[in-house]
């Protein structure tokens, strides 16, 4: 059998799992509860950074999402592994004419997917929503960022949720990871970084270092500048990086720094799942 049909099959098993399943249905629903809410609460009469209506429910719904989006990716991606291998699928498929690496491509790739799709469903919703509504005209190159900015923020932690389910066999572990990395690249938001900052003296180069080393982070940073090109709400050093880096190159970090974390991620666990005991 070919790798491309190999890759078919798998796919479609793991989709098949993928709707059975209930993280699929809470990531669906959370991102429409959400959306529900954000528009439910009537932001029209009010204004965030200048933006009302659409624009404003895409803003706040932007802004839950940073945090929520990493744990919904460790959520799909970090039991994967370890799961098949305590039910006992992964022993069942590889003695079918299955590779390891179809396998392994086909799981990642489905629930990435399953992640990504609903999200662009959603944001297109809120945006025809008040189309329809409030004859507010649909913010298509502001939903484009947000969902460029969200997948690469997805990718980044479904990779590195791939790397513990790989390299984590027991399933208290896999949790203790998941909840540890989601709450790291949280704490290192602006908050935690001005508490490094003013505890240990730290270097204000030092600190914008770890804020653009941390993808939920960098991903918040590409949002806000395209609103917001000063970045005044950063006080300081929002100031700092809208002079010297610029809203551009802002963007084009919050995507490619959290997208190469994540492949790179996913390699590492690729490679780790070809060459471990992977019963």
């Amino acid at each position: 059998m070919s790798f491309g049909r190999q890759l078919r099959a798998a796919a479609r098993l793991d989709f098949a799992e993928v709707l059975r399943s209930r993280w699929i249905w809470f990531c669906v629903a959370t991102y429409a509860i959400l959306g529900g809410v954000l528009l439910t609460v009537g932001v029209r009469e009010s204004s965030i950074l200048g933006f009302t209506g659409t624009s404003r429910v895409l803003l706040s719904f932007s802004h839950a999402l940073i945090l929520v989006l990493p744990l919904i990716a460790l959520m799909a991606l970090a039991p994967a592994v370890q799961r098949a291998r305590e039910d006992g699928s992964l022993e069942l498929l590889f003695s079918q004419p299955l590779s390891p690496g179809a396998w392994f491509l086909a799981v990642c790739g489905v629930r990435y997917l399953a992640l990504v799709v609903p999200l662009a469903g959603v944001m297109v919703g809120i945006g025809l929503w008040g189309q329809l509504v409030h004859d507010d005209p649909i913010p298509w190159p502001y939903i484009g960022r947000s969902l460029a900015v969200s997948a690469s923020l997805l990718l980044a932690f479904a990779g590195i949720g791939a790397a513990i389910s790989v390299f984590v066999r027991n399933p208290a572990r896999v949790i203790t990871y998941l909840v540890l990395t989601w709450a790291l690249g949280v704490a290192l938001l602006d908050f935690g970084l001005i508490g490094l900052m003013l505890k240990w003296r730290l270097d204000p180069h030092a600190v914008f270092t770890l804020a653009v080393l941390n993808p939920v982070e960098a991903a918040r940073l590409a949002l806000l500048s395209h609103l917001q090109p000063e970045l005044s709400t950063f006080g300081p050093v929002g100031f700092y990086l809208a002079n010297r880096v610029g809203a551009g190159a802002l963007f084009a970090i919050g995507v490619a720094w959290p997208a190469i974390v994540g492949l790179g991620a996913w390699t590492i666990a690729y490679l780790g799942f070809r060459r471990s005991d992977r019963i």
